[in-house]
């Protein structure tokens, strides 16, 4: 399966993760703790005007088996079971909401040498249906995906892209938002030792002729430092500085200058993320 295409919602991945990741503009922490018998705690939350917002969620892994719950500030319970290896390349997930009764979904993920298949379904009477295939190596893949919902007959997605990976860049075509938009990405790692790598994304929206564009680029100050800088044809600049100062803990500043905002053009955000 190492040889085999990546799924569909990898396509792009690249670019899209040195362009969108790790950028936050508010105050957030992440707190997890791990025990030798496979159980995980997790703790997030986040500032927003002066209202303090988060969850809580635990982890349990055995052997094949993972069970993931999160408990957020209005008592809602998010649960998910993840079997692994159900069959070679095949692994099925069950996920729900208490006391949303109409939240359950499966999930079922395959891969082998020559194609990545995902698909889903909503636990309800009229469920809502999603599908994405990729079809290749792990070099060139191409694929779709398309989302139905059969409560109202309708369509919610249908995408389609092509995506090409080396180890020094990866390339990817995507016809989006139902097909009525072009999206082209491009991100080319210039120094492995160093870590500098630049990325590009373009957007074409048929309907309205117009173009937008995101530059970015990232850096490895040291082997526990990382920059990124991010610049939008609207003329917003965004700068990240991310520190792990232990292992697997990791601090992230983040700035973003919006010169069209009047009352505030400037945010500023940060991440703490603890393990031990």
């Amino acid at each position: 399966m190492a040889s085999g295409p990546p799924p569909f919602s990898d396509i792009g991945k690249k670019a899209k993760d040195l362009l969108t990741k790790d950028y936050n503009f508010d105050h957030k922490f992440i707190l997890t703790t791990l025990s030798n018998a496979g159980l995980a705690i997790t703790a997030t939350g986040m500032k927003l005007n002066e209202l303090f917002l988060g969850d809580v969620g635990t982890q349990y892994k055995s052997g094949r088996t993972t069970v993931d719950v999160k408990v957020n500030t209005n008592s809602n319970v998010s649960t998910t079971v993840t079997v692994n290896e159900i069959v070679s390349g095949m692994k099925a997930s069950l996920s729900f909401k208490i006391p949303d009764q109409k939240s359950g979904k499966l999930d079922v993920h395959y891969l082998n040498n020559h194609a990545a298949v995902s698909s889903s379904i909503g636990l309800t009477p009229a469920p809502l249906l999603e599908f994405s295939t990729a079809l290749g190596t792990k070099e060139l893949s191409f694929g779709a995906e398309i989302g139905f919902d059969s409560a109202s007959a309708c369509f919610t997605k249908y995408n389609a892209g092509v995506g090409l990976n080396k180890p020094d860049f990866s390339a990817a075509l995507m016809l989006a938002d139902k097909g009525e938009s072009l999206k082209a990405s491009y991100i080319h790692l210039v120094d492995p030792i160093s870590g500098h790598a630049v990325a590009a994304e373009m957007v074409h929206r048929f309907k309205s002729s117009e173009n937008s564009f995101t530059f970015g680029s990232s850096h490895n100050l040291d082997p526990l430092t990382m920059v990124k800088t991010r610049f939008s044809d609207n003329g917003k600049v965004a700068v990240l500085c991310q520190h792990q100062w232990r292992p697997k803990s990791l601090v992230t500043v983040s700035a973003e200058y919006d010169p069209k905002a009047v009352t505030s053009p400037s945010r500023v955000g940060v991440a703490l993320a603890l393990k031990p």
